[in-house]
């Protein structure tokens, strides 16, 4: 943690104010369909949306599908759960 606040580019008020993200992974259970599914009932995603973001999870092995607070994204991930599907959150890698 120490080498990131030595960093000259990051300022504390940037590191305090990253979002955290929702992150999907892929998983040999669920079906695509049911995943975009999944990403239109929870997200409001278009059909399009959904489906490249489920694109992703199976080819790239995750997609980001959520940003925003911590409390937020801990919501996000608990109704990916109930849904069965694989999900984390974590702290945004791009500022």
């Amino acid at each position: 943690m120490a080498k990131i606040l030595e960093s000259p580019e990051l300022s504390i008020d940037q590191l305090i104010d990253r979002p955290w993200v929702t992150i999907v992974w892929d998983d040999p259970v669920n079906l695509m369909n049911y995943v975009t599914h999944v990403f239109i009932k929870l997200f409001g995603f278009s059909k399009e949306r959904a489906h490249e973001l489920m694109m992703q999870v199976h080819t790239e092995g995750r997609a980001v599908v959520s940003s925003g607070t911590r409390e937020e994204m801990e919501r996000d991930v608990q109704r990916l759960h109930e849904h069965g599907l694989w999900a984390t959150l974590q702290r945004d890698d791009k500022i």
